[in-house]
């Protein structure tokens, strides 16, 4: 079959791509939209009268994402995240500074590692940011952006109905549930300045939607860490099934933007915050956890199709948009701009990838340094078993603890070789050969904590007295909760 001489529906149909492994059926009918682009163009608005012309930004983020989508190789059906990325920039190497929510997003929105803007735990747990006006909003106001939110943030609590208000933006659309449409009611206004539109949905999130019968849980792998077994594959499949429901979400905001013809005049980042959630993934700084999807689609189709295989940061997004926008970039910025490897002035713009864990449901303090080559991690405290609560509960956990996973015994150094264990289960940190290598991992660890004020290097990090925690020795984020004073006796752990 010559792929050219055909349109790219029909070729969807007949290859099965927004399917793969799992056969799920695609309409026949022409006048149904498979991806955002079949969306004609209808109108143009608010490009006239742009403040200095200046492009719009339009963040799309996910909950628990991972890199589980069909860009990156997996058999999950987004059609429309595989479009985006052939008009895009596809990040195969971008990491999260921090694999919980609200962490990652607030770096990613700063440009700071958490220790640095003070999102170490969870918003809705009691966890703030030092300084809210270090959110990117502030910065593009003074480039006359107004800016909106539609659904999820996870940066500030939300104590009452002007939570938006705090860390900068204009307008607030709308829930969770409706953020896909009231983006979409709000995009086909006209607007006389550029704007910042932020687009969080809960999926893909636990609790998942149950599965549709043409998803077969039998003919699907496991995530990387998992036994193939019937709990695991039918958990993957509802997974599967809030992907795609993800997919169809973020494809309708790209429609609108289309329809409006506003995808010359805008940047879309496309993102999600770290790993699905699955034992050994989410809240964990193996690459099944830090490791996420970012897209990023520039105005004009610069760098369409492109892919970067370099390290990237969830810190590096922010001092990009900077550079991209030709706007000073604010001091405080712990990330570098990503414009020289999309010019391809640069084949690298980091050395290594620095992460950490603090807080989640439970304190669980780790930190980890990662080259191309080498992955050192290091666990903190004198827990030697896991961190059970932090890790959401679902069938595949269940299958986990049902085998003993909660007297598990834990290495207080990992080291793993990227090019002969991608999947990171081959500790070296005993190995004669690899001594000279944990060495320099060591010190190399210990030298960016020193570098950017890390406090854990001076022992255990407090949280405030009236976050919410669960005790660190519990099972389930479900547990009885306490106020962080009232775990004293944790943080004595060292």
């Amino acid at each position: 079959m010559n792929k050219k001489n055909i349109d790219r529906r029909n070729f969807i149909r007949q290859a099965g791509i927004g399917s793969l492994a799992i056969g799920i059926t695609l309409p026949a009918n022409k006048n149904v939209h498979v991806t955002y682009k079949d969306t004609p163009v209808e109108k143009s608005i608010g490009s006239d009268n742009m403040v200095f012309n200046r492009p719009n930004i339009v963040y799309l983020h996910s909950h628990d994402t991972g890199r589980y989508i069909q860009p990156y190789g997996y058999p999950v059906p987004t059609p429309n995240l595989q479009k985006l990325a052939e008009e895009g920039v596809l990040f195969k190497k971008y990491f999260t500074t921090h694999p919980t929510s609200s962490a990652s997003r607030a770096s990613l929105l700063t440009g700071m590692y958490p220790h640095n803007n003070g999102m170490i735990g969870l918003a809705h747990r009691g966890f703030v940011m030092k300084d809210p006006h270090t959110h990117i909003n502030f910065t593009l106001k003074k480039y006359g952006y107004y800016s909106a939110l539609s659904g999820v943030q996870h940066e500030v609590a939300v104590k009452n109905k002007d939570f938006y208000k705090e860390i900068g933006y204009d307008e607030f659309l709308g829930n969770p549930k409706e953020a896909h449409l009231k983006a979409v009611e709000w995009l086909d206004k006209a607007h006389s300045n550029p704007f910042f539109l932020s687009v969080g949905f809960t999926e893909t999130h636990r609790e998942y939607a149950k599965h549709k019968s043409d998803i077969n849980p039998d003919h699907l792998i496991p995530p990387k860490p998992l036994p193939d077994v019937p709990e695991v594959r039918e958990d993957m499949a509802d997974f599967m099934e809030s992907a795609r429901i993800l997919d169809e979400k973020m494809g309708t905001v790209l429609a609108a933007l289309r329809r409006n013809g506003l995808e010359d005049n805008t940047i879309v980042i496309c993102t999600t915050d770290h790993g699905i959630a699955f034992p050994s993934m989410k809240c964990n700084l193996y690459d099944e956890g830090i490791g996420i999807f970012m897209i990023m689609r520039l105005p004009g189709g610069l760098s369409a199709g492109k892919t970067i295989n370099s390290m990237v940061s969830v810190i590096d997004i922010f001092p990009t948009i900077c550079e991209f926008l030709e706007i000073e970039k604010p001091a405080w910025l712990d990330g570098t701009s990503v414009m020289p490897l999309i010019r391809g002035e640069k084949q690298e713009i980091r050395e290594d990838i620095f992460c950490q864990v603090n807080y989640h449901a439970a304190y669980e303090p780790m930190r980890a340094i990662r080259t191309k080559r080498y992955k050192y991690i290091r666990r903190f405290g004198d827990k030697a078993n896991p961190v059970i609560p932090n890790c959401d509960d679902s069938p595949s956990k269940q299958y986990w603890l049902d085998n003993g996973w909660k007297d598990v015994k834990l290495s207080k150094e990992e080291l793993y070789d990227l090019v002969f264990d991608p999947n990171e289960r081959n500790n070296l940190i005993k190995d004669p050969l690899k001594q000279k290598v944990l060495k320099k991992m060591r010190a190399s660890l210990h030298q960016t904590m020193e570098k950017t004020g890390d406090p854990l290097i001076n022992g255990y990090i407090v949280a405030p007295p009236d976050a919410i925690l669960n005790d660190p020795d519990d099972l389930s984020p479900k547990d009885k909760t306490f106020k962080a004073s009232e775990l004293y006796k944790f943080n004595q752990k060292k």
